[in-house]
């Protein structure tokens, strides 16, 4: 099943569309790219498709054993490389919530979100820095 379709808007801005609930995504082009910045760019939406998936996944783990974990965040930060122009590393805050997890809870988290989908289809040389805090 396809996922989405993108489509160019010009002025180096994409417009994409989940096909499954319609909802829109615009990008730009970066600042530091010739572009305007107003939007996620590509490789933001990297970073952050990572900081998404690791969530989900936490977010399963605690559902399948029954504790709490909303109000988790992450903050993202892309790291850009040149020649050739890349995202060289993502790093995570994980912040978690104000509430006492016991430690088998915290390497479940832990485990679930270093090992998430997205983590593992990157490839090796993008450097990935995790950090939680309790």
């Amino acid at each position: 099943m396809k996922t989405s379709i993108v489509k160019y808007q010009g002025g180096l801005r994409t417009e994409a569309v989940h096909l499954k609930s319609g909802n829109k995504l615009l990008t730009d082009a970066p600042t530091d790219n010739h572009g305007k910045g107003e939007a996620f760019s590509p490789t933001d939406l990297l970073a952050t498709s990572l900081g998404c998936c690791m969530l989900s996944i936490m977010g399963i783990v605690a559902m399948e054993h029954h504790f709490i974990f909303e109000e988790s965040s992450i903050e993202t930060t892309k790291i850009m490389a040149a020649n050739p122009r890349r995202v060289s590393e993502i790093i995570m805050e994980v912040q978690m919530p104000k509430i006492h997890f016991s430690e088998q809870q915290k390497r479940l988290l832990e485990h679930a979100a270093l090992n998430c989908p997205v983590s593992k289809s990157l490839h090796p040389d993008i450097k990935q820095t995790v950090t939680f805090r309790y």
